[in-house]
């Protein structure tokens, strides 16, 4: 029976040498989402918006909810604070609750020895990468139109991202792998991304809560993402260098431990399909 290298550089070695299949199949999945719909792509952008009005009205409207960024702050100001904690719980979650079905979608691939597996979960990542891009660009048109400025920080979203990527991977190899002979892995998942979605603070700043409980939320990777996403996003603040190369590292860590898990169980994806 074949063995799959596991080493680190494989990780990065593997999505290199298939670049251009993971591109294809993005496209090919961005745009078989939408392919029958009246609006087609068009419906990447008013989905964000239309779930920015909504929460805004929610929560600022209806339960009068303020981040405290000051006293003149604006249900404007508070639509897209909210929003930069959205898209990345959403990015994360996309990803995480799509990997567990990723292998039984495509049984059809797991037949062809020449087809490196191991892309399917940068395919789901690719295809929420797109969705993401879009929501980012209808926040920075919201800043553009209600504030009439974006901060030069914004070039620094992606950085701040990164960490999470690496984090995401390696939930996204290691789910993949247990839905294939665990099929109530998915079921769990949305419990789980659904959690995750309150106890980050998309909806409230960190601050706020009693110190306590800020060291146990701190554990959550998505908290600190959500949190220097804000800073370079709204505020047009640097994000903190020695945090962000901590999570760096955790997720390096969970992505090769994810991608080692994948490579090694692969093998009986076969006869469990």
């Amino acid at each position: 029976m074949q063995n799959f290298p596991i080493l680190p550089r494989e990780m990065a070695a593997s999505l290199w040498r298939n670049r251009d299949l993971i591109a294809a199949l993005v496209k090919r999945e961005v745009i078989g989402r939408y392919r029958g719909s009246v609006m087609g792509l068009a419906w990447s952008f008013f989905n964000p918006l239309l779930m920015l009005v909504i929460y805004t009205f929610v929560f600022s409207v209806v339960f009068k909810a303020r981040w405290g960024v000051g006293v003149e702050e604006t249900k404007a100001d508070f639509a897209i604070i909210l929003f930069v904690g959205m898209i990345v719980h959403g990015l994360f979650a996309e990803c995480v609750n799509r990997a567990p079905a990723l292998i039984l979608s495509n049984v059809n691939y797991v037949k062809k020895v020449i087809f490196p597996l191991e892309i399917l979960p940068w395919v789901a990542f690719g295809s929420a990468l797109f969705h993401t891009a879009i929501s980012v660009g209808v926040l920075l048109l919201a800043q553009l139109i209600l504030s009439h400025q974006i901060p030069w920080t914004v070039v620094l979203f992606p950085l701040v991202l990164l960490p999470m990527v690496f984090i995401a991977m390696g939930f996204a190899w290691f789910l993949a792998s247990f839905g294939v002979f665990m099929r109530d892995v998915g079921q769990i998942t949305g419990v789980f991304t659904t959690v995750l979605l309150f106890a980050s603070p998309v909806f409230y700043p960190l601050s706020i809560l009693p110190a306590k409980y800020q060291g146990w939320l701190q554990l959550n990777p998505l908290a600190f993402i959500i949190e220097e996403g804000r800073k370079v996003l709204v505020f047009g603040q640097l994000p903190d260098i020695g945090q962000w190369g901590v999570m760096m590292v955790v997720g390096m860590l969970t992505a090769w431990a994810g991608f080692a898990w994948f490579q090694k169980t692969r093998k009986g994806f076969a006869d469990v399909l």
